[in-house]
C-alpha cells in the first residue's frame, strides 16, 4: 500500500504546488466559472487538465531533455504567449475601465438560475438570470481558443510539467514513477474541477456591477504582469 499511496499522495501535493497559484490560465477559469454556461465550463476544465496530464506523461516518458535542447523553440513561445497574455490583459482593463451594458447577473424570464443569498416566493433563495440587456457568457469556441493559448503558449508549463514534474517523477523507484505522476494528474484534475464549478459560488457576489469591475481589474493586472514578465525573460 504504502508503495503506491504514498508516492501518489507525494505526486498530487507537488503537483498542487505548482497549479494552486495566480496565473493566466487560473484566473481565466475562475471568470468563465462565474459567468460561464455548465458545458463550457465542463469543456474548458477537462481541457486544462488533460492537458496538464499530456504534459505531466510527456516528462515521464523523458520528453523534458528534448525540450532542454530546444531553448530556440521556447523563446517562439515564450514571446508568442506574451503577446496574447497582454492583448487579452487590455481587453479585461478595458472591460474595467469602461464596462459595456449588462455588466451584471440580472433577472429576467430566462434561464433561471437559484442562488444562495436572497429570497423570492419565500423559499430563501434568489433567481438570477441571463436574458436581453444583461452580461454575455463567453461562446464555447471562444472559451476553448482561449484556453489551449493560454495553456500552450505558457513556455513556464513546459518547464514545470514536462521538466521539473517529469523530472521528480523519475526519480521514484521502478513502477512508483507512474503512481507518483498518476497522484500529479489526479491534483490537477481536482483543483481544475474545483476552481471551475466552485467559482459558481461567487455569482451573487457578481450580480453587481462593481464586482465585475474589480475582477477584470486583478485580471488585467495579471495577464499584463505575466505577459510582460514572459517577453523580458523573467
Amino acid at each position: 500500500m504504502n508503495e503506491t499511496l504514498l508516492p501518489a499522495l507525494l505526486g498530487m501535493g507537488t503537483g498542487l504546488a505548482l497549479i494552486v497559484a495566480i496565473g493566466a490560465q487560473n484566473a481565466y477559469l475562475l471568470r468563465l466559472g462565474i459567468d460561464g454556461a455548465p458545458r463550457t465550463v465542463l469543456t474548458v476544465v477537462l481541457i486544462c487538465a488533460l492537458s496538464d496530464a499530456v504534459l505531466i506523461l510527456a516528462g515521464v516518458v523523458g520528453i523534458g531533455g528534448l525540450i532542454r535542447a530546444m531553448p530556440e523553440a521556447l523563446t517562439v513561445i515564450r514571446f508568442l504567449g506574451a503577446g496574447f497574455l497582454v492583448v487579452y490583459g487590455l481587453m479585461a482593463a478595458r472591460r474595467a475601465l469602461r464596462p459595456g451594458p449588462g455588466q451584471a447577473l440580472v433577472p429576467t424570464e430566462e434561464e433561471p438560475e437559484r442562488l444562495g443569498g436572497g429570497s423570492e416566493g419565500g423559499t430563501g433563495t434568489t433567481t438570477i438570470v441571463r436574458g436581453a440587456g444583461t452580461r454575455t457568457s463567453t461562446t464555447l469556441g471562444a472559451a476553448v481558443l482561449t484556453t489551449l493559448a493560454l495553456t500552450w503558449l505558457n513556455p513556464h508549463v513546459y518547464l514545470d510539467t514536462v521538466v521539473f514534474l517529469g523530472s521528480v517523477a523519475n526519480q521514484q523507484v521502478g513502477e512508483a514513477r507512474w503512481w507518483w505522476a498518476g497522484g500529479a494528474v489526479t491534483g490537477s484534475l481536482v483543483w481544475f474541477f474545483a476552481l471551475g464549478f466552485g467559482a459558481r459560488l461567487l455569482r451573487p457576489v457578481f450580480a453587481r456591477p462593481a464586482a465585475w469591475r474589480v475582477l477584470d481589474g486583478l485580471i488585467a493586472v495579471v495577464m499584463i504582469a505575466l505577459g510582460a514578465s514572459l517577453a523580458f525573460g523573467a
